[in-house]
């Protein structure tokens, strides 16, 4: 029960302090006008603060006291509830970074560690020689390539062609892709660089000018007329026989009434030269039957059955 002396009930089921007689509602606890505690129960009112001089006694000329908008409440279970910060320093948060970071590179030592080959490989692709050819695959003598392409590009004007063997490059051997990308990424644009490479065996020197990137794209996109000789590469295949000293490629597959039909080359044939040019591989044999133009006549060198043949074939055009 509310003590009996602190408040006193009225018939609209409210109450009024017994010290200054203010009504108050039934659930109030504190006297808004007074602060005098008016009884028991869970519910609690933000104490007010009494004036020094105020009185007792209702309407005696005192004026109420109502707590301003920044007073402080007080806390309820549940409710109104402020976050507690993390009481941490400056320093403390610094060696808190600090931490992060050093186990941060930890980890990414450890997952170096345990990727496959070590450490991963950074390519930097900076501006390099080119040397005008396909690509350059690993031999035991030292680097080679299927074909020489652009036209007119560097391995072109040096009388290379695809299946030659590059034994030495400016003074510089190499045997993979790898090793022979270096040495032209270290060779300056537009140098002339000797080297040395076989073919059928035999060891040649020749003179090579590198091209940049963007001349070696410029000879590759020129549009040039292209013939038809009536054979497919993929059914092609290169002839490389030192006992015979035959070398050059085998044509297993000759169209019917095209070019190569027509005037006389045959399945089996053997081409070691086409419009003078030495052919080693399948890809070189495309590579120059598509530089010849429409209606131009080239003589096909050809060995057949261990004989060798000079036969003129007239270029046709592509539909």
């Amino acid at each position: 029960m509310q003590p009996q002396q602190n408040l006193n009930a009225n018939s609209a089921g409210g109450q009024f302090c017994a010290q200054c007689g203010s009504p108050m509602p039934k659930e109030m606890r504190f006297c808004r006008s007074c602060g005098n505690r008016l009884g028991e129960g869970p519910a609690e009112y933000t104490p007010t603060v009494r004036l020094p001089h105020a009185t007792g006694a209702a309407g005696a000329g005192t004026t109420p006291f109502y707590p301003g908008v920044n007073a402080p409440l007080v806390q309820q279970p549940g409710k109104f509830r402020k976050k507690r910060r993390l009481g941490f320093t400056g320093m403390t948060w610094l060696w808190i970074i600090l931490g992060l970071f050093f186990l941060s590179g930890g980890v990414l030592s450890a997952l170096r560690k345990n990727m496959p080959g070590g450490r991963p490989t950074i390519t930097i692709n900076a501006p390099r020689s080119y040397f005008g050819v396909n690509r350059f695959d690993a031999n035991d003598q030292g680097v080679t390539f299927n074909v020489v392409e652009p036209p007119d590009g560097p391995a072109d004007k040096a009388g290379l062609v695809g299946g030659d063997i590059i034994t030495s490059f400016d003074g510089q051997t190499a045997k993979t892709n790898s090793e022979m990308m270096d040495l032209l990424r270290k060779t300056p644009i537009g140098k002339e660089v000797e080297v040395i490479y076989l073919r059928d065996g035999i060891s040649h020197t020749t003179k090579l000018k590198t091209i940049s990137e963007d001349d070696f794209d410029r000879l590759r996109d020129v549009d040039r007329p292209a013939g038809m000789f009536g054979f497919e590469s993929n059914r092609s295949e290169r002839v490389n026989d030192p006992v015979t000293k035959t070398y050059g490629v085998r044509l297993n597959y000759v169209r019917p009434n095209g070019p190569a039909d027509l005037f006389g080359i045959r399945e089996g044939d053997i081409i070691t030269e086409f419009d003078k040019v030495p052919i080693r591989t399948p890809e070189e044999l495309t590579s120059r039957v598509s530089r010849a133009t429409p209606k131009q006549v080239v003589v096909v060198v050809v060995v057949r059955n261990g004989e060798t043949l000079k036969i003129p074939v007239t270029m046709g055009t592509r539909n």
